[in-house]
């Protein structure tokens, strides 16, 4: 009744046949003109049409006729794992058994299980023999190698009535050859590297010696080599080692007989995967995996250690341009007499020039099949039917809208080379039972107890899904909290990434752009994106004005952004807006921006980029709105302004009524004009726009700045810490607490008190502290108090005599402060110094409970003539000594950059797989240099040294070197991984970090040539790891000069 008595047209579209239902097209048209008859006429054909749907959906799903169909999936992967999960969720199917499955599959339940009597095969013969027996109506193959060794063509022959989802044997030729797949993408007119295939390595190194130096080059085993079989040499001489490797050394066996060497393409990459029928594609949402085996893409390269989609990277036009690329494929693969069924796996390299095919694979991806198989919202077992009869044009292929997945692969210890198996897993049902989250399994079996054990390198990819990347992720990480791989002496063996997605987090902002003029605003936008000033780029430059010059300056960037023309003839202002919300959307924009746009904005594009689109106005709003151009310059002068100047604000219904985002001020002169003041305010729309985007783009450098910085006593505490502090006696001290002051006897502790000089230092731990608090861990925060003072003390040449504490709080708890002082007791054993008193105040006014600071304060001894900087000089030679990690300077940017990362200190640790949590990390106390160092100063080996503190060595070396004396840094070693990880989630440039913190160097010594040998020898014996940091030379202005970047 709702369709009959509406005005619209409704008809009904049948895809198998291709053509309307109960009507012609001369009667839809008739129905469009405005015949009221044959409108009700198609009306009742679609309500019956409709019926005979329900009716057919009724009977497969009940009655005599219900179709409960049994499905093999070939494999024992977690790709495997995640066909047969989506498989069982289809009303049309009865069982999915894995042949061979996994321990996964084997204890799923429902429907899932693994084959019987297969022990382990998944050869085509087990295959066929399994699918007589089970009487199976489909047989899905995961792994590729089935395919390559023709299991469809053996299948329509053995059992010719069942369903095979897969490629036949000629059509797998695609991943089986790459010299072939190159062959026909270049045939075909798909986009794809220039390469050259190779059958004699004479030849192919006969190539690559005549090639430009620095034309770099990929060099591939032509056939399957396990995922393994790409080499990405950097130079000539490592392009000619490949070749060798694969053609002459056969590392990759077979394989290697025809070798693929290829130009070496740029950008990020994507796994898209089609659904194929044989006559057409329809692409999956993209993903993108995580090859590498450690975090920031560093390690061996693996199966995939985590993967997310939908991939941000590849943008809906993208998308479009990458499905016709598979549909071409899938078509030209027809008219060969090869047609593709299946899934068809399309590496794709998203160039500055557009997306790119890396290379075809015959299956679904893993892990991305874990990550876009959740997102499928259509049936999978109707779409594999469509696939296998050819009707894929008549299923609606959906996708979940607005719902993100992402997986983390946990894998044993030392994957991918030696790696243990046969350990318990524990709590996988707990990690299940998060919502949002299932733990599919790959190198997984059951025991004869039936306890889960480790039978792989990838043993669990654990997949989480959410609103958003943050939450999907947040749920897989929650999960894997809970998760271990145990070992035979109880040692937790599982390893896994903990940036997974990362980039999603930090991925530029894409601007679109609306505009009628010439653009001149545009140009200083577009240069902050290019020089990295904005972390943005433009996707998109659109026009109401077919010869606006703003146009061509889209066309200037390059093909990946959609320049386009846009009529409004014929169009309402919200039909206009609409064909431009779509263009923007289609190249992936996800922020627009006008710049000189002469239309009014409709209600309907405003709501929809509301917060997210900004407009220059030529005035100081709210003064002079509404007006344009010269006659707003005009309002100015004639109203009597002082200033004008320019207005980034955001786009609402109301015109230039929404919120002000960046204002920019000129003085208005006597006598000024409209023209004249044009000419001062119109070159500060630019810089505007670019300050105003700025606070839209996603993740900014954070500096220590940024970070803010930011803390507990009594008589009992004081007997709790004396054995700590008597344990610190020296000779000239007695370290005896609860005097007055504490006293030393220089004469007893060896010094003449008429040569001897006293060296005082004073420092702190600072907020280094809160990571001891938060986390209830206080036993070395005590070491780094006397680090900090006793480092900076030896630096002038002397020897640590006595140290004293002050330990300040909100509310003394007394095994806490116990902690700290026990913590500085060892530290003063480790310098060779007296604890000989210490100040415990508790001030609840001061300090918040369970906060609390220290302070420290140093006194040492050195011989007048021996103190140091002395006699610095050019040509002496600085070594450095190694850091044990941060230290204590840094903490308000680091503790910052955990939060903004999303961590919390009890997270598994990111850079250090041997520290259980971040805290633990993150604690590991500063390192004490005195015993390493006092028998060079002893020796006078030294001319100066530099304790690397906050400042980093960008501030403290200049501070023990004379003027005119420049440190040239040549042999920085490379950065620990706490600071590359610190530097990624930080943005920080090299100069920075080297201002920030000490980057694995703790101690810079200044040596005279002659005495390097010598000096180094002393450290060796110490314990102590040395570089050779560089060289002092005569020069002006800085005082360090890195010859060097960090690595």
């Amino acid at each position: 009744p709702a369709i009959l008595s509406s005005s619209a047209t409704v008809v009904v579209f049948d895809t198998k046949v291709i053509d309307f239902v109960g009507c012609s097209v001369d009667d839809v048209l008739s129905a469009l003109s405005g015949d009221v008859e044959k409108n009700e006429n198609l009306a009742s054909a679609a309500i019956q049409a409709l019926s005979s749907l329900d009716l057919l959906a009724a009977s497969q799903l009940a009655g005599s006729k219900k179709q409960s169909d049994t499905v093999i999936v070939v494999g024992a992967g977690g790709r495997e794992h995640a066909l047969a999960v989506a498989l069982a969720r289809s009303p049309l199917v009865q069982k999915v058994i894995c042949c061979p499955g996994n321990g996964g599959t084997a204890v799923e339940g429902g429907k899932i299980s693994n084959a019987e009597g297969v022990n382990g095969k998944q050869d085509n013969k087990t295959v066929i023999e399994l699918t007589k027996r089970v009487n199976a109506a489909m047989v899905v193959v995961g792994p590729e190698q089935p395919l390559v060794d023709g299991i469809v063509d053996e299948m329509q022959v053995e059992c010719p009535s069942v369903r095979v989802f897969g490629p036949s044997k000629a059509a797998a030729e695609l991943e089986a050859s790459k010299a072939f797949t190159k062959d026909f993408l270049q045939e075909h007119g798909i986009p794809t590297a220039k390469y050259r295939n190779f059958t004699s390595a004479e030849e192919a190194i006969a190539y690559v010696e005549s090639l430009d130096e620095n034309d770099r080059q990929v060099v591939k085993a032509s056939g399957l080599a396990a995922g393994k079989g790409v080499l990405i040499p950097t130079t000539k001489a490592e392009t000619i080692a490949a070749v060798k490797e694969i053609m002459s050394d056969k590392s990759f066996g077979n394989a290697g007989d025809t070798c693929v060497i290829e130009s070496f393409m740029t950008g990020p990459e994507a796994s898209c995967l089609a659904f194929c029928d044989g006559k057409t594609a329809v692409l999956m949402p993209a993903a993108q995996d995580h090859k590498r085996a450690l975090d920031n893409d560093e390690g061996l390269n693996t199966g995939g250690m985590g993967a997310y989609a939908p991939a941000p990277v590849v943008t809906p036009a993208m998308q479009k341009e990458i499905e016709a690329m598979c549909i071409k494929t899938v078509e030209k693969m027809a008219e060969r007499g090869t047609p593709y069924v299946g899934v068809l796996y399309a590496g794709i390299m998203c160039t500055p020039n557009g997306p790119s095919m890396l290379e075809y694979n015959c299956r679904f991806g893993d892990p991305e099949t874990q990550v876009v198989l959740p997102l499928l919202e259509t049936d999978l077992y109707e779409v594999f039917i469509a696939c296998c009869d050819g009707t894929l044009g008549s299923v609606d292929v959906r996708f979940k809208e607005n719902i993100c997945a992402a997986t983390v692969v946990c894998a044993a210890s030392g994957y991918p080379e030696t790696y243990p198996k046969g350990m318990e897993i524990t709590g996988i049902d707990e990690s299940n039972a998060i919502d949002g989250v299932k733990v599919y399994h790959a190198g997984t079996k059951l025991d004869e107890k039936s306890v889960t054990r480790c039978s792989g390198g990838r043993v669990l990819a654990i997949t989480g899904m959410g609103s958003s990347f943050a939450d999907a992720l947040g749920a897989s990480y929650k999960a894997i909290e809970g998760l271990d791989f145990v070992g035979s002496n109880k040692e937790s063996l599982m390893h896994y990434r903990t940036d997974i997605a990362k980039g999603v987090f930090n991925k530029k902002l894409r601007i679109g752009v609306l505009g009628s003029t010439r653009g001149t605003a545009l140009i200083p936008v577009i240069e902050a994106c290019a020089s990295g000033e904005l972390h943005a780029e433009i996707v998109a430059v659109v026009s109401n004005k077919e010869d606006a010059l703003i146009l061509e300056k889209g066309r200037a960037l390059g093909v990946t952004v959609s320049t386009k023309f846009i009529s409004s003839k014929g169009l309402s202002r919200a039909e206009y807006d609409a064909e431009c919300t779509s263009a923007l959307i289609e190249s992936g924009a996800d922020f627009v921006v006008l710049v000189g746009y002469m239309r009014i904005l409709s209600k309907q594009f405003c709501d929809f980029w509301a917060g997210r689109c900004i407009n220059v106005h030529p005035s100081l709003l709210p003064k002079h709105a509404g007006g344009m151009d010269l006659a707003v310059h005009q309002a100015a002068v004639d109203a009597g302004d002082s200033e004008s100047g320019c207005t980034i604000h955001q786009v609402t219904e109301a015109v230039d009524g929404g919120p002000v985002v960046v204002q920019k001020s000129v003085k208005i002169e006597a006598g000024e004009t409209a023209e004249s003041l044009k000419a001062k305010v119109q070159p500060l729309e630019g810089p505007a726009f670019v300050e105003a985007l700025k606070k839209y783009c996603g993740k900014k450098v954070i500096s220590y700045a940024d970070a803010g910085v930011s803390i507990d006593a009594g008589n009992q505490l004081v007997e709790v810490i004396k054995p700590a502090c008597k344990s610190t006696i020296r000779p000239g001290c007695d370290a005896d607490l609860g005097g007055f002051g504490g006293l030393f006897d220089l004469a007893a502790a060896g010094f003449d008190s008429n040569e001897t000089v006293l060296i005082g230092a004073t420092d702190g731990v600072g907020t280094k502290l809160r990571v001891a608090q938060a986390t209830k861990k206080h036993d070395f925060v005590g070491i780094d108090l006397v680090a900090m003072c006793v480092n900076d003390l030896i630096v002038a040449g002397g020897e640590p005599l006595f140290f004293l504490d002050y330990y300040a709080t909100g509310k003394l708890e007394i095994d806490e402060a116990a902690a700290v002082v026990r913590g500085i007791a060892e530290g003063c054993r480790q310098s060779g110094c007296g604890l000989i008193g210490g100040e415990t105040a508790e001030m609840p006014s001061m300090y918040a409970p369970g906060d609390y600071d220290l302070a420290g304060f140093s006194v040492g001894a050195v011989h007048r003539d021996r103190i140091l900087p002395s006699g610095v000089a050019a040509g002496n030679v600085l070594l450095g000594l190694s850091s044990s990690g941060i230290h204590s300077n840094g903490f308000s940017l680091v503790r910052k950059l955990i939060e903004t990362e999303g961590l919390t200190f009890d997270s598994p640790c990111p850079w250090d797989p041997n520290c259980e949590t971040i805290a633990d990390s993150l604690l590991i106390p500063t390192k004490i240099y005195v015993k390493a160092c006092l028998p060079l100063l002893k020796n006078q080996l030294l001319t100066a040294m530099s304790h690397i503190t906050g400042g980093g060595l960008l501030e403290n070396l200049p501070r023990s070197l004379p003027k005119g004396i420049v440190a040239e840094i040549t042999g920085h070693p490379a950065l620990p991984p706490v600071f590359k990880w610190m530097q990624q989630a930080s943005g920080l440039d090299d100069h920075e970090l080297l201002r920030t913190f000490n980057n694995g160097i703790g101690m810079v010594l200044v040596v005279k040539a002659e005495k390097v040998a010598e000096t180094k020898e002393l450290l060796k014996q110490a314990g102590e790891v040395v570089y050779d940091l560089g060289v002092l030379v005569s020069g002006e202005g800085e005082q360090v000069v890195m010859k060097q970047e960090l690595q």
